[in-house]
């Protein structure tokens, strides 16, 4: 099978790319620098020349929640255009399938945990990502229009929780929670220090999932794209506290120090868990604890360090 992978250089197009059933495919993934996915013409001459099997789209532009407060219009406008063109001209080339990569940011605000497929759209988005969120349900919506439209194309979505593992951001300014974690706690040993600081009370509750596992749940719908829902989340079903992924990263790292508290720096959502139900019925699990995960995720973090990269 041919498949066009958009984000190839991203932690989740990597993933993808480095997983066994890769090899199985002829992938073709194009960087940015030799693709402009915001420049519709150019997507729809390289879908229209290549004519792939499926289309896995996992570009965007990502960052934590002080990148997206930071920029909420290139957010919304880049992860629109991108998704639009891709989708667009997926259609236009008619390519049979094509496999959206969307976020948990996609849910309201509000909405009742565990997040239900059925809560999307009925609410306001959690504002601090608010641009990227928006961006991410209207890609998925024209999805699922295509297919209503043309029968003989399937275009579907995936609705990841929040991700972290190997090729993530570090950078503070950009970076997730996870791997701002991960620098924050292995700074304060390396510098000794006796404390780190946690935004909020650290009792907000996340999902975050290995990247590793999202690919090999990529290629699980690949291969199973029929029996596949129109939208469908994919995630781990169970969450841990902001301090229980602080503490854990500190066991991982070997920091022995202690956390205190910044109450004046907002947290977020509560909770964001996403509802598995689906995924489970469609015969996925992820396998990477969290303990593993966090150190494949340091050691690669020590090599960025050693080659000046991190």
């Amino acid at each position: 099978m041919k498949v066009f992978l958009t984000g190839g250089r991203g932690m989740v197009g990597r993933a993808i790319q480095a997983h066994d059933r890769a090899s199985e495919h002829q992938v073709l993934a194009p960087n940015s620098a030799d693709l402009d996915l915001t420049h519709r013409e150019t997507v729809m001459a390289i879908l229209a020349s290549e004519k792939p099997d499926i289309v896995i789209h996992s570009a965007g532009r990502v960052g934590g929640i002080q990148a997206n407060m930071a920029s909420p219009a290139a957010f919304l406008a880049d992860n629109m255009d991108m998704g639009f063109n891709v989708v667009l001209a997926a259609r236009e080339a008619g390519v049979p399938q094509v496999l959206n990569l969307g976020s948990s940011c996609m849910y309201p605000h509000d909405a009742p945990n565990p997040l239900h497929e059925e809560s999307l759209g009925k609410g306001e988005l959690e504002p601090t990502n608010e641009g990227y969120g928006l961006a991410k349900v209207a890609v998925a919506r024209l999805c699922a229009f295509v297919s209503q439209e043309r029968a003989d194309l399937a275009y579907k979505t995936l609705i990841p929780c929040n991700l972290y593992g190997l090729n993530d951001k570090f950078d503070p300014k950009v970076s997730h929670l996870v791997p701002a974690i991960i620098r924050k706690v292995h700074e304060a040993k390396e510098q000794g220090a006796d404390t780190v600081e946690i935004w909020g009370d650290g009792t907000a509750r996340r999902e975050f999932m290995f990247s590793e596992d999202l690919a090999d749940g990529v290629w699980a719908a690949v291969d199973g794209f029929e029996s596949l829902p129109g939208m469908m989340n994919i995630g781990l079903g169970y969450d841990y506290s902001i301090n229980e992924y602080y503490t854990e990263a500190a066991k991982v790292i070997g920091w022995k120090g202690h956390f205190t508290h910044d109450l004046s720096k907002p947290t977020g959502m509560k909770q964001k868990l996403l509802d598995v139900s689906a995924q489970t019925r469609f015969g996925w699990t992820p396998k990477t604890t969290l303990q593993d995960g966090i150190a494949q995720t340091y050691l690669h973090f020590q090599d960025l360090l050693k080659r000046g990269d991190a």
